[in-house]
């Protein structure tokens, strides 16, 4: 078995000790056993427990990343790569459950400012792949313009909010359909556009008539 896909098999084993049993409760025995590795193997690929659960999570993330990456490379319009990213994203902790125990029993691992951020280079990746797709939906005329230096991270810390009320907070309560209708709001607005153009039509002076 080669390497890479060696650190790949213990990432997932140690996502899945730390899941089961937190990260101050679960030893290098545990994954190990999981592996059929011995311990003193197990430092081969991390120097201590610390640096194991940060690259096991980096891990999940990333693969969690690449999924949603994935999904929008596949749509042409960038209407459809804004709804594809955003839904998919949601989704997708839906799925990994030794992510998602680990995001409930670790929430600094997502937090909502990036000051005290430890996955700091994996979000700011993800808030780059917002910043493209409304670069290219600006480009072609179907996003209005906005401002990129803060609304991809407008965006981001939206997401994240139902992140945390969904899967990591223990009221939870804010779920999917709840995110889809915030996803409807952000790309339709609450603004009618006929109901805009007709109150820009209308003059103070019209106004004026219509009261005498």
């Amino acid at each position: 078995m080669k390497k890479k896909e060696d650190i790949s098999r213990i990432y997932r084993a140690a996502l899945s000790a730390f899941a089961e049993f937190g990260f101050k409760k679960a030893t290098l025995d545990d994954i190990g056993e999981r592996l059929g590795m011995t311990k003193g193997n197990l430092y081969l690929y991390a120097k201590d427990k610390r640096a194991l659960y940060h690259d096991a999570v980096a891990h999940a993330l990333r693969e969690w990343q690449g999924r949603v990456l994935n999904a929008v490379q596949r749509e042409e319009d960038p209407r459809d790569q804004f709804q594809v990213m955003a839904l998919k994203a949601m989704e997708y902790l839906a799925q990994d459950d030794d992510l998602r125990r680990i995001l409930a029993r670790d929430p600094g691992i997502f937090p909502m400012f990036t000051d005290s951020d430890p996955f700091l280079d994996i979000n700011s990746n993800s808030v780059a792949i917002i910043e493209d797709i409304l670069k290219k939906g600006m480009k072609r005329g179907v996003f209005r313009k906005v401002h990129l230096k803060e609304l991809p991270r407008v965006l981001f810390m939206i997401y994240k909010m139902f992140i945390i009320g969904s899967y990591i907070s223990p009221e939870g309560g804010l779920r999917l359909r709840m995110f889809r209708e915030t996803l409807e709001l952000i790309t339709h607005g609450i603004f009618r556009e006929d109901a805009k153009k007709s109150a820009r039509s209308a003059s103070p002076k019209d106004s004026t008539k219509q009261r005498h």
